[in-house]
This record gives structure tokens, sequence and C-alpha cells, in this order.
């Protein structure tokens, strides 16, 4: 007995016309002799399910198979097997031209497979769904920009933006009369056509319903029959310490509403981390550029420096030359993923006296020459100071 037309797509007896297209329309791409070279099988397979889906989107046959069975198409019924001479209701098409109908006479015969799924231009077939089944809203991306203290402790914002939402009066189907979306006549649910120049084809966005695969004869006034409407949405996103610019958070379903009941999209948010008046930011470390005193450079002590969490106290040995760099461990960024802080590196600049008093001046010259540099002579120290750090 051949097998079950209601089995053979995958459907039950009582499955709607729109799921029966929706099951053929995955089978006749998974089996399409073109995707499946030299598999007598598959080509097999191909033509079965075509001659279901002709017979279980015809109402009368319909009514006919749920009578009679195979019964009501054999020989001196109402037609034959795929391709075969029958009856009464007609016969059966060739496959191939079942194939071509559904998908919107886009293709001629078995050989029109690479037109349907974009084989010599790389790219793929788009199969559009039921234009009543939920579709995902699109995802939302925005900038948002902080400064490096709120990176460094991890802060909440509060974002206002705009996204599309459902709408109220037509509950986001784009029509109150639901009959009135249907599959569009001239594609045929595709969202594309296909138009020939000389030997070429070229597929494009179906002039009809613009690529959506349906239209509504009746559209929502509120919306236009889009099923959503602009509105302004507010949020609160954590974000976590260490944060770095570029670094993307996604909000669950505060994008874009979806269409027909489907979910809603996601919002992005991308950081960017303002700089900082008084460190650089290297990674997880910190760099700062501070300026010591002559005095303090020469004889050494101890100098407060500046961290994002306050001040420490850092050692400054005596003779510490300008471009020396010092490691306060741990006082750096919070590394976005744990495992501590990154480090604060300071690197200090001696500065050179400037407008002394005479007595200042007479008593570094006696410095300069208890250390062997007569300023009368040339270069002295306190020249060559003068000329290093002007």
């Amino acid at each position: 007995m051949p097998e079950d037309y209601y089995q053979m797509l995958g459907v039950s007896k009582d499955a709607s016309l729109q799921e029966i297209k929706k099951a053929y329309r995955k089978l006749a791409i998974k089996y399409h002799p073109d995707k499946n070279p030299g598999n007598k099988e598959a080509e097999e397979k191909f033509k079965q399910i075509s001659d279901a889906y002709q017979v279980l989107s015809d109402e009368e046959k319909r009514a006919a198979y749920d009578r009679y069975g195979h019964a009501a198409f054999q020989a001196g019924g109402m037609g034959g097997p795929s391709g075969a001479a029958g009856g009464g209701m007609g016969g059966f098409r060739d496959a191939s031209d079942v194939f071509r109908e559904f998908f919107g006479s886009m293709g001629g015969g078995m050989g029109g497979f690479e037109s349907f799924f974009g084989g010599m231009g790389g790219g793929s077939y788009e199969e559009h769904s039921d234009p009543n089944e939920p579709q995902r809203g699109s995802d939302l991306r925005m900038e948002l920009s902080i400064t490096l203290e709120e990176a460094a402790r991890g802060v909440e914002k509060t974002i206002r933006y705009s996204r599309l939402a459902v709408c109220k009066t037509c509950g986001g189907f784009g029509t109150t009369d639901k009959s009135s979306k249907k599959t569009c006549p001239t594609c045929k649910g595709s969202g594309h056509v296909m138009t020939s120049s000389g030997f070429m084809r070229f597929s494009q966005t179906c002039p009809k319903c613009g690529g959506k695969g349906y239209v509504i004869e009746k559209p929502c006034q509120t919306c236009g029959g889009t099923g959503l409407v602009k509105e302004k949405a507010e949020t609160v996103i954590k974000i976590p310490a260490g944060v770095y610019t570029g670094s993307r958070l996604r909000k669950s379903g505060a994008g874009n509403a979806g269409e027909n009941g489907g979910e809603a999209g996601d919002l992005y948010v991308v950081i960017e981390v303002l700089e900082n008046d008084v460190f650089e930011r290297d990674g997880d470390d910190l760099r700062f550029d501070m300026p010591i005193k002559f005095t303090l450079a020469a004889l050494g002590g101890s100098v407060e420096v500046k961290t994002l969490t306050g001040k420490v106290s850092l050692k400054i040995p005596a003779g510490t030359q300008t471009g020396t760099v010092f490691r306060l461990k741990g006082h750096g960024m919070p590394k976005l993923r744990g495992g501590g802080n990154g480090d604060e590196y300071v690197k200090v600049h001696v500065e050179v006296p400037k407008n002394m008093t005479s007595e200042q001046k007479s008593k570094l010259e006696d410095f300069a020459k208890a250390c062997g540099d007569d300023a009368n002579k040339e270069p002295s120290f306190f020249s060559r100071a003068k000329k290093f750090f002007s």
C-alpha cells in the first residue's frame, strides 16, 4: 500500500492549508533532485511529496482522498500517479511543475534548483514562513559613555531610547480582520520574484509585498498594517566593574517587538570609557605621570600619589631620576572576568626650580661646587640641569 499522504508530509489529518504548505516547502527543498544529484531515492521521495501536496492542497481532491484513499486516484478514477494519465479530476502534474508553481514560478523544471537556492552566486534561498506565524523582533544597538571611575567600580545606568512596540489596536497582527492577511499572490509567500534579462535570471524583492511574503487587504489604521508602533522605552542596565571601550552588554527582550506575537529582540549597549585627565588606561593597568620636587628627588622621602580609590604613600629613594617608574600593585582597574586588579604605574618627572631668590641660587651654587661642578665652568651642573629639563 502507498504511504499515507498526511504521514508523507508529516501533518495531521486536520492540518490547515498553511500547515500543509509549510510541510511541503521544507520537504521539497530537502529532497529536490538538484540538491541530491544521482540519488534515485531522493528523486522518488520528491515525486511522492509533490503528489501528496497536489492532493492535500486541493479542496476537492483532498475530500475525495479522505473518503476513498489512494483508490480515488487510480486508473479509471480521478487520475494516476505522478505524471500518469487519469480521468475525473485531471490527473497529476509533473513534480517539477508543482515545485515551480509553489515557489512563485521562479525557475524551470528540475534544473531550476540553482535559481532558487543561489548555487552560482553563493547565496541561499530564504524560506518564508506562514504570514501569520510569530516572527522575532529585531535587535537594537546603542552606545553609552561612562567615566573611568564608573568603569572601575561598576555602575547602574538608566537607558532611555525608542523602540517598536506591539500595536494595541490590532495586537500586533497588522489588521483587526485576521482573514484579510493572506499569502502574497505575486510571490506565493516567498518574498522574491525572478526576472530575466537575456540568458540571465535575477531574484529581486517582491514589489507587491515588499519581501514579507504576505499582503493585508484591510490594514490597521493605527500602525498602517505593520503591527508595530514606535514608543519611548526605559530600562536599567548593570555595568560590571572593569568594562572597557567596546564592551557589549545585552538586555534580553528590550529590543523591537516581534510580529504576530513573536518574542522581542534584544538591546545591545556598547560601552565607551571616556579618557581621564589624570590616568591613562593600559588594559587593566593605569599609568600616571607625577612631578616631584628637585629636593625630594635628590634627598629622597615619600609623597602621596593619586589612585582611583584615594591616595596612597609612595617612597621616593634618594637620587631618583626623571623617567623612573614606580609600581603600585593592585591599584589598577578591576579585571572584568575576576582575578583581582591590575597595577598602577607612576612615572616621575623631576621639577627644576624656577625664579629662585638670590639666597636659593647661592646655596644651589655652593651645592654644585661641593659636587665638583663649578658654576663658572661650562657645562655646570646648574646649566646642565636647566638644559635637561627645559
